[in-house]
This record gives C-alpha cells, sequence and structure tokens, in this order.
C-alpha cells in the first residue's frame, strides 16, 4: 500500500522525435499511496476510482511526437481533476479558511477530496484536519497542474498552439453516483465541455479517427469534461483541452482489475490514433492557427 520512501507525484515522459505541439495527460492512473492515506474504504473498492492502466494504454504517445504525463498518487487521495474550491465541507474536521464551492461532484461524494469511493462505502476513517488537506494540495495537487501548465506553455510557446488530451477511463455501467445510473456507455467519450474548450475541428477529427478504428464515441455524454480541461483550454488563444474517456470492459476485467488478454491490442489501437492526431496537429501550427476560427 503505502510507500516508504514517497513517490514524486507525477511522471513527465517528454516526445521522441518531431516534438507535436500535443500533451496528454492521466491524473487518475497513479495508485501508490502516500504514507498519510489511511482510508477507511477497502482496497477493492478504491480500485473503482482509479484509472487503472490509462497510463499505459497511452505509452505510445512520446513514440509518435507527443508528451506524456501521469500522476503517481491515487485519485481518492486527492483528484487533481476538481478545483480548489471544489472541497465538501462533511470530509473536513474543522472549518476551512478559505470560501468553498462545492459542486455537483462534492454533492454526489466525488469531489476533490473524496466523501464516497462506492455509493454507501465512506472514503476516510474519520473527517480529515485542514493541515491534512493543506499537505495533499502542497504535496500532490499542486505539483501535479503546475507540471500540466508548464509542459503546455512550453509547448504552445514553441509551436503557436497546444492540443491538451486529458485521459481517464470509465465503468461500462453507471452507478448511483453517476448522472447516468445503470446505463451501457459507449466505447469512447469525448468531451470539450460543449464545444468552449478546443475547437470543433480538433474534437470531430478524434471523434472520426476513434471510430474508424473501431470504437463506438459518444460526445459531451455522459461527461462533458472536468475543471482540468476547463481551466487549460482557450481554443481563440490557440490552447484547445479535450476529455477522453475510455471504457474499462475494453482493455480490463472490471471484475479484478487485472488487464485482459487484449489489452496490448486496445494499447495499438489507441496509439495508432495518437500518432495520427500529432500527425495531424503538425499541420496546424503557426500564428496563423493559433487564433483563427476553425469551425
Amino acid at each position: 500500500m503505502a510507500s516508504p520512501d514517497p513517490a514524486p507525484p507525477f511522471v513527465l515522459h517528454p516526445p521522441v522525435g518531431d516534438e507535436a505541439p500535443v500533451l496528454f495527460d492521466s491524473p487518475h492512473s497513479g495508485f501508490d499511496w502516500p504514507a498519510d492515506f489511511q482510508p477507511a474504504a477497502s482496497r477493492d473498492a478504491i480500485l473503482t476510482t482509479c484509472d487503472r492502466f490509462v497510463d499505459e494504454l497511452w505509452a505510445d504517445v512520446p513514440a509518435a511526437g507527443g508528451t506524456l504525463l501521469a500522476a503517481t498518487f491515487p485519485r481518492a487521495y486527492i483528484d487533481t481533476n476538481r478545483a480548489e474550491q471544489d472541497l465538501d465541507p462533511a470530509v473536513l474536521a474543522a472549518p476551512w479558511p478559505q470560501p468553498l464551492s462545492p459542486s455537483d461532484y462534492s454533492r454526489r461524494g466525488m469531489g476533490l477530496i473524496r466523501r464516497l469511493a462506492l455509493p454507501g462505502v465512506p472514503m476516510e476513517t474519520a473527517p480529515l484536519s485542514v493541515a491534512a488537506v493543506e499537505h495533499r494540495l502542497t504535496a500532490y495537487y499542486r505539483p501535479y497542474r503546475g507540471a500540466l501548465v508548464a509542459a503546455l506553455d512550453r509547448l504552445h510557446r514553441r509551436h503557436g498552439i497546444v492540443y491538451h488530451l486529458n485521459c481517464h477511463s470509465m465503468k461500462s455501467r453507471g452507478t448511483a453516483m453517476n448522472t447516468d445510473a445503470d446505463q451501457l456507455r459507449p466505447d469512447i467519450v469525448v468531451s470539450d465541455r460543449l464545444g468552449t474548450t478546443a475547437s470543433p475541428l480538433a474534437t470531430q477529427w478524434l471523434a472520426a479517427r476513434f471510430r474508424a478504428a473501431g470504437f463506438s464515441v459518444k460526445l459531451n455524454d455522459p461527461y462533458r469534461g472536468g475543471d482540468l480541461i476547463a481551466t487549460t483550454g482557450a481554443p481563440t488563444r490557440g490552447r484547445h483541452s479535450i476529455q477522453i474517456e475510455l471504457n474499462r470492459s475494453l482493455y480490463l476485467d472490471e471484475s479484478t482489475y487485472a488487464r485482459r488478454p487484449d489489452f496490448a491490442a486496445v494499447r495499438a489501437r489507441l496509439g495508432a490514433v495518437a500518432s495520427d492526431f500529432c500527425a495531424f496537429t503538425r499541420t496546424l501550427t503557426g500564428p496563423a492557427h493559433a487564433t483563427a476560427p476553425v469551425a
């Protein structure tokens, strides 16, 4: 479980060869438990909150010329895809010193600090102190978000444009904590917060390329995109952020969280999409594309 020597909060894999203006990030695939993480929920329950193996599925991104960033710590410890103010007061032992703004995610138990691992399954043994949450922010959350912003800024300076693909996984069927409870999900959901975080050109290109690779795809349903793409996406300034959700049943056994036998084949299909996307974005670099409308 907890590591005696704390792992760094993220791993950054630079591109190999001809760099593309592309960064993939996997904020929820880490499972190195910090020493102070002593949850009430079982390991199996916590595994359901993790985007298990998503960083491995996109491991061919650097060879295609893209940058790959992955968190090492569990989302169950602190969720980098939530705003700092998206904190449920119920997880705190004392009032937070700044104003909070809990979202619907917090109300469903899935805020910055998770209240629930699964429906009816508490995450923590007891409410957390302000100091404990601040430690999670300063040692894990902010370094990861800082690394993401720094890498995107560098790519934007070099190319005049940057494409950020925020990579996740989803259960094959929604649970009571989701807005689509008990509904079957497609292979992939491509989200851009209803067209506000990326150009339609990029979003539609990705959806079409995933379909060409044999995946079923929906746009912005049931996921519209979390705080990371909301924060980084600014298409009028040449910063395009898109969230990608992969159906877990494609590549792992959802009862054991072990890789399926065809895991390598799914990785190869995704690697081909990533390679084509990097090639596509190389045709869109430069000042003319950075600010031009691309509907």
